[in-house]
């Protein structure tokens, strides 16, 4: 259940493992929260458990591999996390394999972050989404993967029609409902607008701007520039006086952009949850298990999580 980066490659492990998969979902990647994201590899807005650190570790190290590929979208980008608080939670370091620390006078030139700020550098993947959303739903189709569009609301009736001998819920925000044993699930309303890109490379992340959440993540043929993190909120329509103050933010941190068209904006739900869960489910007539919750981290838990579903339903 779920065709979003979670959804897709978790059916890309388990035909892997041997299984034969068959996709339902409401709508495909290119029209999912999946494609409003940055796509950076990064934690952003989930718990930090030892699991998800894990399965963070897993994904870069996937993504690592699919960023050699031309095709995939996929690039090893460096950047900055910038940080304004001395107890800023820094765990994620643990899942890179190189990092550096920088006191104030060490940040890019070109950044301009203000007094008392430290910062974090080193390598991540970065994906365009919509080159690795497509070659990711090509890939697994390649593979064998059905794929159905349909609305569900009742997953009894879905177990009962489709009969299938394992079924696994990554739809999003939509999942806690699917399976209506779940009170922990909320939206994450996040908004980003798409500018031109100068000549950037470098990403850059200000979790603590004084004037919000700020970040900045050069792709391919744009330049991601966010964001907002409105807990809670359900509302999917783009913000015109948010966007103004998201660009205020981007072009003082980078102001290269300044005078860079706007080439496309874009409101995203996160899934969030107070923890993410990837389970087995009790209380169905066949082994269900759960793949959701992960914040503004799907990119960056995908592969991790999805092979921890395969472990979990084993070969075929």
């Amino acid at each position: 259940m779920g065709a979003g980066v979670i959804g897709l490659s978790i059916a890309h492990e388990l035909t892997v493992a041997g299984h034969r998969v068959r996709i339902l979902a409401a709508q495909n990647a290119l029209s999912s929260v999946s494609a409003a994201a940055a796509a950076l590899w990064f934690p952003h807005d989930v718990a930090r458990s030892a699991q998800v650190l894990n399965s963070a570790q897993v994904t870069h190290q996937r993504l690592q591999q699919l960023a050699s590929r031309s095709d995939t979208g996929v690039r090893m980008r460096q950047g900055t996390v910038l940080m304004r608080r001395a107890d800023t939670d820094t765990s994620w370091t643990c899942a890179v394999p190189q990092y550096e620390w920088l006191d104030a006078s060490q940040l890019p030139a070109d950044l301009v972050p203000g007094t008392g700020v430290s910062g974090v550098r080193c390598t991540v993947p970065v994906a365009s989404t919509d080159v690795y959303l497509r070659w990711l739903h090509a890939a697994v189709l390649a593979l064998g993967v059905r794929m159905r569009t349909t609305e569900v609301w009742d997953l009894r009736k879905v177990l009962d029609q489709e009969n299938p001998d394992a079924l696994v819920v990554a739809a999003g925000i939509r999942s806690a409902a699917l399976l209506a044993d779940d009170d922990e699930t909320y939206p994450i309303r996040g908004q980003v607008v798409r500018l031109a890109n100068p000549g950037l490379i470098e990403w850059v992340i200000d979790n603590d701007n004084p004037g919000g959440l700020t970040y900045v993540v050069p792709r391919e043929h744009d330049v991601v520039c966010g964001g907002t993190g409105d807990r809670g909120s359900w509302d999917e329509q783009v913000d015109s006086q948010v966007e103004q103050a998201i660009l205020r933010r981007a072009l003082a941190l980078v102001p290269a952009l300044v005078g860079q068209p706007v080439l496309s904006r874009a409101v995203g739900l996160r899934p969030a949850r107070t923890s993410v869960r990837v389970e087995a489910v009790a209380g169905y007539d066949r082994p269900v298990f759960a793949c959701y919750g992960h914040g503004g981290a799907g990119f960056t838990l995908s592969w991790g999580d999805a092979t921890r579903i395969a472990g979990l339903i084993g070969p075929a």
